[in-house]
């Protein structure tokens, strides 16, 4: 059973669209809590080159459980809040509750 939406994320048919705000240079890669109408994900690569959005593009797929080519940047490729379709994920590993995994 998929979670209620709320306002960092909301499906489109088969295809979760998330709202966040990335925090690059992290201790460690997490999901940390809602942000406003953003979901505050913590990523450990630099933001340079591009190698940010490759890296989170690669922790979103694990997490959800599909392959990398599944997860798009859709807006905010050049910027900390970026919205992300993932195509048909299997889970869904965010606490809704608010608390961080």
């Amino acid at each position: 059973m998929m979670p209620p939406e709320t306002g960092w994320y909301r499906w489109e048919k088969e295809d979760l669209l998330l709202s966040v705000r990335i925090q690059p240079r992290a201790a460690m890669d997490r999901f940390v809590a809602p942000y406003g109408n953003q979901y505050k994900i913590s990523i450990t690569a630099p933001p340079v080159d591009g190698k940010a959005n490759e890296y989170l593009r690669r922790f979103i797929a694990k997490s959800f459980r599909v392959p990398s080519g599944q997860v798009t940047i859709e807006s905010g490729a050049q910027a900390k809040t970026k919205r992300i379709r993932i195509r048909r994920p299997q889970r869904f590993p965010i606490p809704v509750g608010g608390r961080g995994a």
